[in-house]
């Protein structure tokens, strides 16, 4: 038998346990950009801010995604994409924030401005300058960068002078006499003399502070302001997590952004402040089109492109106008060819079983599924004395459910159903599903959060929210999902190679051998390989106009495990004399 080449990677290592990307409405964070992998919530809110409320609309609504994401990596998860959607009021109002530095509406080429990198209202923060100082010597103006600030007495004035090249020049060019001994200070004798710096800070409107040391008001100068907190950086992170840029007008010198920095108002630390002004978070925003920018729509065709995805889902998205169109986008998404994802859909808030079973009506997919109730939580923002601020909020389930997911998939394996597990973090349920209720919902495909006497708050389905009997549990979409994936990515390297007897029998032996360690590892039903799967690629598969059209045809055929839904115990009485 031919042996598995070496060049063919086990495709049981190709793909497993996947991030779930979440994408909805953030208090901070780039729009329309490339999603990032987050390892933990710290990850997430240095990037897309606090769990603090949003104003949609102008309306108070709950940051449902920074809970969602809370949940997920409480209840096990581990990796995860997040996409925000943004929506804007109007065409003319962007949402992000800014100020003016230096006013020039004639000339924006002296003009500076300070300014969100992206819209939300917590982008309305402050902004402060701080000049720090270091006594300056011969030495030390020979060793500072090109485009440092000098601040010395000449002729009994204060004087700034930028260094270029070995001079320092002051705002008229005239160059500045430089002392005879290294350890001489500039300028008038006795007087003092100071290397200038700036340092910038910005806590936004939630508190988050982020700062930015040793920076220079010259173009030339290698920490310039400008280049440092440019509109475009050069690097990933500088993108993601620099909260603010600075624009800087070409004909605008170090002499003029000092002078403009100087005379802002002084603060109690005596820094000197600005107050952006003018960000907002927004409208709802809408299922759209992928050519609509902020919308669901097009956040979801940006996570088309990534192939280490599985779960999809849109916590919040219910609560909106447009919940039944997002909700047909993430299953549209999930059914796109070789996507191999599977959709998690939350209810509406505050339904009856009744409603649900009609809402349940209204889909039809078997790549997705659909949970209820509403989960109530303690309110991470809740604080002591503050009684406007509830202590218990109501949140969908797909962000603790996408977390079981992930928790179920590491701990087992995608082939055991993500159901029986512990909702952690609940309080308690939104409704309380009893034992006929469920048997009116799990039938139809509607996944039951319940809590269980002695047994705490559990995830009690896992259906798909289909009618094709074949596609019934969420663990087979799962797990056929997980071996498509697998096996077409683990067998990439047989494309364009010459298409015989030999290639064939590798391909059966690459694949034969991940399918016998899934059916070790309990996946697969059988007590043998034979009776667990069965892989052909060879004459009987393909047909002469295959081979001449350059497509190779394999047939496999796996024996899946249902999970015990129903465990029926039957018990009888006899008496002490009667028969076994």
């Amino acid at each position: 038998m031919l042996r598995k080449p070496a060049s063919a990677p086990n495709p049981s290592k190709v793909w497993g346990p996947a991030p779930p990307p979440s994408s909805a409405p953030t208090r901070r964070g780039p729009i329309g950009d490339s999603p990032e992998l987050l390892t933990s919530l710290p990850d997430f809110e240095r990037i897309y801010g606090s769990a603090a409320n949003l104003a949609l609309g102008g309306g108070d609504s709950l940051n449902y995604l920074a809970h969602g994401v809370r949940n997920y990596f409480d209840n096990g998860g581990s990796r995860l994409y997040v996409m925000r959607a943004f929506a804007a009021n109007s065409a003319k109002d962007s949402g992000i924030a800014g100020a003016i530095l230096v006013d020039n509406k004639k000339d924006s080429t002296k003009a500076a401005s300070v300014n969100a990198r992206a819209p939300g209202a917590a982008y309305c923060g402050t902004v402060s300058f701080t000049i720090p100082s270091r006594a300056a010597t011969g030495l030390t103006l020979s060793t500072a960068p090109q485009g440092s600030l000098l601040k010395a007495v000449v002729s009994k004035t204060a004087t700034l002078f930028v260094k270029k090249g070995t001079d320092w020049l002051d705002s008229s060019n005239t160059k500045l006499t430089l002392p005879g001994n290294p350890g001489d200070t500039p300028g008038d004798a006795g007087s003092a003399a100071s290397l200038l710096g700036v340092s910038v800070q910005f806590t936004d409107a939630d508190g988050y502070s982020q700062g930015w040391d040793d920076l220079g008001l010259d173009s030339n100068h290698p920490r310039y302001l400008g280049t440092r907190l440019a509109q475009t950086p050069q690097n990933r992170v500088d993108q993601l997590q620099n909260l603010i840029c600075v624009a800087i007008g070409g004909s605008l010198t170090a002499f003029d952004l000092y002078a403009a920095i100087t005379a802002l108002a002084v603060q109690d630390d005596g820094s000197y402040g600005l107050t952006l002004a003018g960000g907002n978070d927004g409208a709802q925003p809408s299922s759209g089109d992928e050519t609509t920018v902020g919308s669901y729509a097009a956040t979801l065709a940006v996570l088309s492109g990534l192939e280490d995805i599985s779960i999809v889902a849109a916590p919040g998205a219910s609560a909106l106008d447009d919940a039944q169109a997002i909700q047909n986008g993430l299953i549209a998404h999930a059914e796109k060819r070789r996507a191999y994802r599977i959709a998690v859909l939350d209810c509406a808030a505050a339904q009856t079983p009744s409603q649900m079973a009609i809402s349940r009506g209204q889909i039809d997919s078997k790549y997705a599924a659909l949970y209820y109730p509403w989960v109530i939580v303690s309110n991470p923002l809740a604080k002591p004395g503050r009684d406007d601020i509830p202590k218990e909020i109501a949140l969908p389930p797909s962000g603790f459910v996408t977390g079981i997911y992930a928790r179920n998939d590491t701990q087992r394996g995608v082939y055991k159903a993500p159901a029986n597990e512990v909702v952690t973090g609940a309080l308690r349920f939104e409704s309380d599903i009893n034992f006929a209720q469920q048997e009116l919902l799990n039938p139809i495909g509607v996944n039951c959060l319940r809590y269980m006497h002695g047994r705490g708050y559990r995830l009690w389905g896992a259906r798909l929210a289909s009618s094709d009997p074949e596609w019934k549990y969420v663990s087979d979409r799962r797990y056929f999902n997980y071996l498509e994936a697998s096996i077409d990515r683990g067998t990439q390297w047989a494309v364009f190679e010459p298409n015989g007897e030999r290639l064939w029998a590798n391909i059966r032996q690459t694949i034969a051998d991940f399918l016998y360690n899934e059916w070790k590892n309990g996946a697969l039903l059988g007590t043998s390989a034979d009776q667990a799967y069965f892989v052909r690629c060879d004459r009987s598969t393909m047909t002469q106009s295959d081979l001449d059209n350059g497509r190779l045809i394999c047939l496999i055929g796996v024996a899946i495990i249902k999970p015990a839904e129903f465990v029926i115990f039957r018990i009888g009485q006899k008496t002490a004399d009667a028969q076994n």
